[in-house]
């Protein structure tokens, strides 16, 4: 038994440094023609202020405050500072930053999009793979939301 557990164990070690847990970047990201992020996969590793209310992955967006450039740069300043973050694109009106976990390696694409009445930013948080996320992704969106209103 313990030889199984040892094996199991080196195996998943060896999949997680190579990376193979990471998964491919979705190639759905960004923002769509009518001003939409990316519908949320129907497993519960997901949360985004897109969805419907009532939904159990429906998340508040952030509120800007200020202008609508300022709170975006410091949207991604707040993000980079993160453990396990990296911002792969910023602009005024969107920031897409991929977190890795430290011990797995597993990667969420978190993406925030500002909306055209400048005064909201959408939010979409997905993890790559995997089923549950256990509120992973909701915990980092309200931690973001937390930090941005401590700036103010």
């Amino acid at each position: 038994m313990k030889k199984i557990l040892l094996v199991a164990l080196v195996t998943l070690s060896t999949t997680a440094s190579a990376g193979l847990l990471s998964g491919s970047r979705p190639d759905n990201l960004g923002v769509n023609a009518e001003g939409r992020l990316a519908p949320l996969p129907s497993a519960p590793h997901a949360v985004g202020s897109q969805a419907p209310e009532g939904d159990k992955k429906a998340i508040a967006p952030l509120m800007v405050t200020g202008d609508k450039g300022t709170y975006m740069a410091r949207l991604a300043a707040v993000v980079a500072d993160m453990p396990g973050a990296q911002v792969v694109q910023q602009d005024v009106s969107y920031v897409y930053a991929e977190f890795t976990t430290s011990l797995m390696g597993f990667v969420d694409d978190v993406e925030f999009a500002m909306q055209s009445d400048d005064q909201r930013v959408d939010v979409r948080s997905s993890s790559r793979i995997g089923y549950y996320d256990f509120d992973a992704n909701r915990d980092r969106i309200e931690a973001i939301r937390a930090a941005m209103q401590a700036a103010n």
